[in-house]
């Protein structure tokens, strides 16, 4: 089966990574063009263009698929069986979904029709969804809104951040994927309509919604801080500094006023029910760390408010 990949970032390496091992004929990847990066702002190339690199696999980055006669005359001359997109980050206009043979495949780490849209997995961890997944689909020129193909689920742990579901997700929507493939080479592949009236949208994340309101229950914070892990990250104010929030945990047995501090050998801050210890901080100019490693150069105040 001829595949032409379509991925840019970490999550859609495993795909990848799948596709080369499994022998899959990978006539070309297709990924974002190389970004600057760092305080160097050095252009750095896509996770997705690494791998393909390594393996002697053609790579073309154009800036847009839309009206770009000459990407759709490379594709059709390439005859792709299937085009696979993993967290590619551009539209594929009509002319393009119609180019391979079966079709276009996308892998989406949501189980859909919930979470359509870029943020998929953050968002069921700041929803405090109790279960997530993979759904594989055949694209349509809607939003995430393709016939399904096959949906994997997996549990969220109650601590679990969306970095940590994020590696995971991206491990099973390999296999995902490649139960996915192995169908429609048999010519068995489900194809499920969408439930429009199921559906919600995960938009993408931007760093205004990462303030922490401790008016807020502590469940509602809890999800919040690791939905928001490793990026753009919950954040507070600690001495007129801004305090990064990476890692916490639920006590539901203290209570105080919103934002107060309610121990001053452990970081343990009081919501609108129950209280939030933090685990993992960083303080503006400073690194990140574990919080007793924290405490031990910081010093806090019982009954200060944040």
């Amino acid at each position: 089966m001829k595949i032409v990949f379509m991925g840019t970032p970490e999550f859609a390496v495993p795909c990848l990574q799948m596709l080369l091992q499994e022998d899959y004929d990978v006539a070309a990847v297709f990924t974002q063009p190389d970004k600057p990066k760092g305080r160097g702002y050095k252009l750095t190339p896509p996770p997705v263009k690494v791998v393909a690199a390594e393996k002697g696999v053609p790579v073309y980055q154009p800036s847009s698929l839309k009206n770009n006669l000459e990407i759709r005359d490379v594709l059709i001359g390439m005859e792709p069986d299937v085009i696979v997109v993993v967290a590619y980050g551009k539209i594929l206009p009509k002319e393009i979904l119609e180019i391979p043979r079966h079709g276009c495949v996308n892998v989406h780490a949501s189980l859909l029709p919930k979470y359509r849209g870029a943020g998929p997995i953050q968002w069921s961890v700041i929803n405090g969804e109790q279960v997530s997944g993979v759904t594989t689909m055949y694209m349509a020129e809607g939003l995430d809104t393709g016939d399904m193909i096959l949906s994997c689920e997996t549990p969220i742990g109650p601590d679990e951040t969306a970095g940590e579901l994020h590696d995971r997700l991206s491990v099973i929507g390999a296999q995902c994927l490649k139960e996915t493939l192995s169908l429609i080479g048999r010519g068995t592949a489900p194809r499920q309509k969408q439930d429009d009236s199921l559906s919600s949208y995960a938009p993408m994340l931007n760093k205004e919604m990462a303030e922490i309101d401790f008016h807020k229950p502590a469940g509602t914070v809890h999800n919040l801080i690791r939905g928001l892990s490793p990026w753009p990250v919950a954040y507070t104010k600690l001495d007129g500094k801004l305090l990064k929030i990476y890692r916490s945990r639920i006590l539901e047995d203290h209570n105080g006023l919103p934002g107060e501090i309610l121990d001053d050998r452990r970081f343990i801050v009081a919501c609108q029910n129950g209280a939030i210890e933090f685990l993992e901080v960083q303080l503006e100019g400073s690194k990140r760390m574990r919080t007793e490693d924290f405490l031990r150069g910081k010093q806090i105040q019982k009954g200060e408010i944040l």
